[in-house]
């Protein structure tokens, strides 16, 4: 099972690394989510993601206080802004805008509804 859950953080480590180029896919999600399996598969890996330099701080105020710190509440919203703003110049069909709007509304608010970090 400890191979199973490493393996898990390794590839939510991978795709919180392509998130950070894609804007549509989240970073910090698997982060967490990395964390979460590395603490069940290894103390090194999960040490490490702790004490990472840009990683790991997000993670902690999260797990110590549903935290999120202001600056990634607004790297977060820029990347809304930016996410939506070129599907609306994409000329997207209006119930596409319509659901993205409402969703990355949601997504938005329940982030700057968390305490700051």
């Amino acid at each position: 099972m400890r191979i199973l859950f490493a393996g898990l953080g390794i590839l939510c480590v991978a795709l919180a690394a392509i998130g950070v180029v894609l804007p549509l896919l989240p970073t910090v999600p698997f982060l967490l989510l990395a964390a979460f399996f590395f603490a069940r598969s290894s103390d090194k890996l999960h040490a490490w993601i702790l004490n990472h330099n840009t990683f790991g701080p997000m993670i902690v105020d999260w797990n110590e206080s549903g935290a999120i710190r202001p600056g990634a509440k607004k790297a977060a919203t820029a990347s809304v802004a930016a996410v939506f703003s070129i599907s609306v110049v994409a000329d997207l069909a209006t119930h596409i805008l319509l659901i993205q709007a409402v969703t990355l509304s949601l997504v938005m608010l329940f982030i700057w509804t968390r305490p700051n970090g």
